[in-house]
């Protein structure tokens, strides 16, 4: 193995099993594998292989999609199995990964960027141009991509029972949406996470459009065109960003020599250290960037099209949606537009905190009043990603890592309350709250885990919701970003919450059983009690013992604000409450695990 000025090269010998790859020293990270002092060749291989683990892990379902469309239409039946057990691949190579990663970050730490796990290869070159397939995990996107294996098996296996028109384009739809969210979440080339940003629309366009409800036409061209007009102005802002890189930059000329003579890039890294853009440009490429992601939030007011999707779409659509899908606005807002945007996101941050306030409490009310129990959920998704977007831009360690635990108990309890509600309507074929009364009686396994999740939707101390909400209001106090009166409107948030989710609860449950349609209602079956198992554990260990997810989401969390504060100081933007102040963090760069001789 040769080493070579800009970075280092691995590949077994001879290049047989797997391409030679290079893994830049720019970048800073800590590679797969072994530590440096252990032999080259155990280094090599445990690369490779976690490098073709991340890269499968993405692209499998694409494979038991291809599978499920070539068979005919006589195969109806191994559509759903080859769909089910394709969804499964993904999450066993999550649990891999996840075990990985919590070996290499408690035993080695972060680098300075935040990024434990990397996978790079050349996607193409056109002239100048530097264009790669770049992935990579840190704390952050580890638990997304953990939800996101999680929540496909169980909508896919929720759909055996339910779906019969055109099963096995449904299937494939759903393994290539997957695939979308996947890799979105793993991204680190901005071309190549607008591929990913892009591919999602496809498939939930159909699954609204072919197998929603009676309105399914205009709500899937509502969600479509809402969330196509935002990602297209931020093409327009990757591409401007690309060609204003400071390519002559000493550190950038030394670290990548091979960007000799190069006019543009989608390198997420460079964009974030070495792009070179004005004052207005920055906040014009910010406007761009959080539109988009704004809209696939949704944050108010650009949410309309959310309650009319959710309405329409089957409910393994709205488990998606509500699941992971919605993730894809928030985590672009912490991924894409704080650390490459920091002046701007300061700046900006009091205005979408106002949003965020004002989406919190509008969603809360519009639930209120909601008859259909399923437009209910809906809004109160908005109340809650409200939260989210609060906590992203309170710019605390405390309020980004709840706003990320609570984009992950957001998915667990939304996405349960619309399961539960999809195997109440498959019985009822009804979701108006008046419809129910009583049911309680008649649906005892139900009424206890429809309890457990609403609660902890409602935020209640013990289950999942509790934490994110509790961490979002106490780093939005100490922000020195924003007002305090910002945390204090957002908390009669959480009241309201609790009004309207405990008031439908108690009408669905409770009161006389004079239905005659009720009384013949039957319980959840063992398949349906097992679905809601893993979702109904994972809220209470993340009520419980929140310190092993929140030890990752910290550290990442505070390599981002770094990073974000440092650079928004050096461009003289202040907050609210005057000098914004970057947030105390010792970060062990990669070279310190190299040994002397290694060193350059």
């Amino acid at each position: 193995m040769d080493e070579i000025p800009n970075g280092l090269r691995i590949g077994l010998p001879g290049g047989r099993l797997f391409p030679r790859c290079q893994l830049p020293r720019y970048a800073n990270f800590y590679y797969f594998g072994s530590p440096w002092a252990r032999p080259f060749t155990n280094y090599q291989t445990s690369v490779l292989v976690s490098e073709q683990i991340l890269l499968f892990l993405v692209f499998s379902p694409l494979l038991g999609g291809a599978i499920i469309a070539a068979l005919n239409s006589g195969n109806q039946q191994w559509s759903k199995r080859i769909a089910f057990w394709t969804s499964m691949v993904p999450f066993v190579l999550s649990i891999v990964l996840y075990v990985q990663y919590l070996g290499l970050a408690n035993t080695q730490g972060l680098a300075d960027n935040g990024f434990v796990m990397f996978f790079s290869h050349n996607w193409f070159d056109i002239g100048g141009a530097d264009i790669n397939m770049t992935m990579a995990l840190d704390g952050i996107s580890i638990y997304l991509l953990l939800l996101t294996t999680l929540i496909f098996p169980i909508s896919i296996y929720f759909s055996w029972g339910s779906v019969d028109k055109h099963p096995r384009a449904y299937y494939a739809l759903l393994l290539l949406l997957e695939v979308g969210v996947l890799g979105f979440f793993v991204s680190l080339d901005m071309l190549l996470f607008y591929v990913f940003f892009e591919m999602v629309l496809i498939p939930m366009y159909f699954l609204i459009g072919i197998w929603g409800g009676k309105d399914r036409v205009y709500a899937s061209l509502k969600f479509f065109l809402y969330t196509l007009i935002g990602s297209l102005l931020m093409l327009v802002g990757i591409i401007y960003l690309g060609a204003h890189v400071n390519f002559n930059h000493p550190d950038l000329l030394a670290s990548r020599p091979d960007l000799t003579g190069a006019f543009f890039t989608t390198d997420y890294l460079l964009l974030t250290q070495y792009a070179d853009i004005t004052t207005t440009a920055e906040h014009w490429l910010f406007g761009a960037f959080a539109l988009a992601f704004a809209v696939k939030v949704p944050l108010f007011p650009l949410h309309t099209w959310l309650p009319d999707a959710h309405v329409q779409a089957p409910t393994a659509g709205s488990v998606i949606l509500a699941g992971v899908l919605l993730k894809m606005g928030s985590y672009g807002l912490v991924r894409f537009c704080l650390p490459l945007f920091p002046a701007a996101s300061i700046e900006f941050a009091p205005y979408l905190c106002v949003l965020a306030v004002v989406g919190i409490i509008y969603g809360a009310m519009a639930a209120m009043v909601q008859k259909d129990i399923k437009k209910l959920v809906a809004y109160s998704s908005v109340s809650h990603l409200g939260f989210i977007v609060l906590g992203t831009f309170a710019m605390t360690t405390e309020a980004l890592s709840g706003a990320i635990y609570q984009m992950i108990g957001h998915g667990l309890s939304t996405g349960g309350l619309f399961l539960l509600v999809g195997m109440i309507y498959d019985r009822r074929h009804t979701r108006e709250i008046k419809d129910f009364q009583g049911i309680a009686t008649q649906m005892p396994r139900f009424a206890l885990i429809f309890m457990i999740t609403v609660m902890a939707s409602v935020g209640l101390p013990g289950l999942n919701g509790f934490v994110g909400e509790f961490l979002v209001l106490v780093g939005s106090f100490r922000s020195e970003v924003i007002s305090g009166i910002f945390p204090i409107l957002a908390a009669t948030g959480v009241v309201i919450a609790a009004v309207y989710l405990l008031w439908m609860f108690r009408r669905v449950m409770f009161g006389k059983l004079d239905k005659d349609e009720n009384r013949q209602l039957s319980d959840l079956n063992l398949r349906e009690v097992g679905l809601m198992i893993p979702l109904i554990i994972l809220m209470f260990l993340m009520g419980l013992y929140a310190k092993p997810f929140l030890k990752q989401i910290d550290l990442s969390s505070e390599a981002l604000l770094h990073q974000v504060m440092e650079k928004g100081q050096h461009a003289g933007h202040t907050g609210h409450g005057g000098e914004v102040k970057a947030p105390e963090v010792t970060l062990v760069p990669a070279e310190a695990f190299r040994p002397e001789e290694a060193q350059p």
